[in-house]
């Protein structure tokens, strides 16, 4: 399975959870806290989904596609070829507000 290498930044002063599904039962959960880097790999098709707890429970804060947080170009055929003409040069970190 090709993996893409990501990475998400917490800018908010609260702590997120980030949630990745991806194909073939790909699953992936980490909490992220205040001003924290996290760098993870996943397969090109994954959805991430960033997730915070507020007075009425747990609120979606925002989606995104894998290709929206590439942190290094596609290095294969199999990675540019699932990326799909998406462009991975100047992609700003997507941050939880």
């Amino acid at each position: 399975m090709t993996l893409l290498s990501c990475g998400y930044r917490n800018t908010s002063d609260r702590m997120v959870i980030l949630r990745c599904v991806g194909p073939e039962q790909f699953f992936l959960e980490r909490v992220v806290f205040p001003f924290e880097l996290l760098s993870f790999q996943c397969p090109p098709q994954s959805v991430i989904k960033i997730w915070t707890h507020g007075l009425g429970g747990p609120e979606l804060v925002e989606t995104v596609q894998a290709q929206e947080l590439l942190v290094e170009p596609p290095s294969g055929p199999a990675q540019l070829e699932a990326l799909a003409g998406a462009s991975c040069n100047d992609v700003p970190w997507p941050q939880a507000g």
